[in-house]
């Protein structure tokens, strides 16, 4: 639906959320659970619960769910596609789990488990030591790859995040912790003379 809008002498259209009005698959595998504004996930991996906005209505019929908008207003229309999108994560986290993978380069830079707690050396005069929260799960390969897994999408993006932060990659010579198949740009070293 198109509606016109006249800015500064100009028509311009503005149309609705291309990702709100997307109805959301529900895999056989997937329970759904909606009560009021709560919405509970289950699935092979987990369960998920999320309160979704009381400017948002929620329905599942036929192995597909729906968000739609109470009102007009302009924080609902902010809320939808946003609303969509999350309960989406939440299906494809119970029935999939979201991966991360972290790539260390640089001398005698190394990951290490002990226990469920992450060990990092990153050329700094101690270790580093990173305890992920509940329900995530962290696996190393080759002592210089981390696999982050887990159901919340919010929750392996964060953990990621915060594993980067300690050591990010310089421009230079391209050494520290990097997302998978991420690129740094790179700068020239000064000449030497």
């Amino acid at each position: 639906m198109e509606k016109l809008f006249v800015i500064f002498g100009k028509k311009v259209y503005k149309t609705m959320s291309r990702i709100g009005k997307l109805p959301i698959k529900v895999p056989s595998s997937v329970d759904v659970k909606i009560v009021d504004q709560t919405i509970s996930i289950s699935g092979p991996h987990g369960k998920l619960t999320r309160e979704i906005s009381e400017l948002m209505n929620i329905s599942f019929t036929d192995g597909k769910l729906f968000v739609t908008k109470n009102s007009d207003s302009r924080i609902a229309k902010e809320l939808y596609g946003l609303s969509r999108t999350l309960i989406n994560n939440m299906v494809i986290g119970v029935s999939q789990k979201f991966e991360k993978r972290l790539d260390i380069k640089g001398v005698g830079y190394k990951s290490q488990l002990q226990g469920k707690n992450l060990i990092l050396s990153l050329g700094y005069s101690h270790p580093i030591n990173i305890t992920p929260p509940e329900g995530i799960d962290v696996a190393i390969e080759n002592n210089t790859t981390i696999i982050i897994k887990g159901i919340d999408k919010e929750s392996v993006g964060q953990l990621a995040a915060t594993i980067r932060s300690k050591r990010p990659p310089e421009p230079y010579k391209g050494k520290g912790i990097m997302y998978r198949n991420e690129i740094i740009k790179r700068k020239v070293g000064k000449s030497g003379k």
